[in-house]
């Protein structure tokens, strides 16, 4: 090997070195972009799609599904069931058992698309791993939501009820009726009608015959 041989190796892997250095410098000061996982997990885009879950009305703290099965019907792989009950001072039912097959779940949609009260929807959970195969075949998603109401239960305090209007000793209420011992104290405080003026003569003399 010739001495400009050696000088022109030395030279490139020299040359190399740097330019290695200066990739590693410029991303060593960028944003770390790394996601410690499973301690840090990443959010799951708009569009992704898990196994449905009931859907929590922010306003109530209670499902919108009402049990009308819609979402059973037009499942094509016959992977849920459900049953509900109408309660005491409803109007609607209210659903109180849904369970999923996963394993025959397609996420096809057509659930979803059919429920008339946007009362399902695609939750973001995509790390969903057991080592019995009968936790998946009987998803009970009502026991999933129970969990999140009572967890909205506890951030949303109800209101206490408003106090009962205290009337004071002595006072009659405006719209209470007047008690028939009180009616002739309270009439006599009213001012008394003026008398209707007595009619005037009449100016012209009677006509004789």
């Amino acid at each position: 090997m010739s001495l400009l041989t050696a000088v022109r190796e030395t030279y490139g892997g020299f040359k190399s070195l740097l330019v290695g250095m200066r990739i590693t410098l410029g991303q060593a000061v960028k944003p770390i972009i790394t996601v410690q996982y499973p301690r840090e997990t990443l959010k799951m885009p708009e569009r992704f799609r898990g196994h449905v879950q009931l859907i929590l009305d922010p306003v109530t703290g209670k499902s919108r599904c009402t049990a009308c099965g819609l979402c059973a019907k037009a499942c094509p792989s016959g992977c849920i069931e459900l049953d509900g009950c109408k309660r005491e001072g409803e109007k609607k039912k209210s659903v109180t058992e849904y369970d999923l097959d996963f394993t025959k779940c397609s996420l096809c949609g057509c659930c979803v698309e059919a429920c008339p009260s946007d009362a399902i929807e695609y939750s973001k959970d995509y790390n969903k791993v057991s080592f019995n195969r009968d936790d998946f075949a009987h998803m009970d998603l009502m026991k999933r939501f129970e969990a999140e109401a009572k967890v909205w239960a506890e951030t949303h305090p109800q209101p206490p009820p408003a106090p009962a209007a205290v009337v004071a000793p002595g006072a009659v209420s405006a719209s209470a009726p007047v008690p028939a011992m009180l009616a002739p104290s309270v009439a006599s405080t009213a001012p008394a009608a003026s008398p209707a003026p007595a009619p005037k003569p009449s100016a012209e003399a009677p006509k004789l015959s």
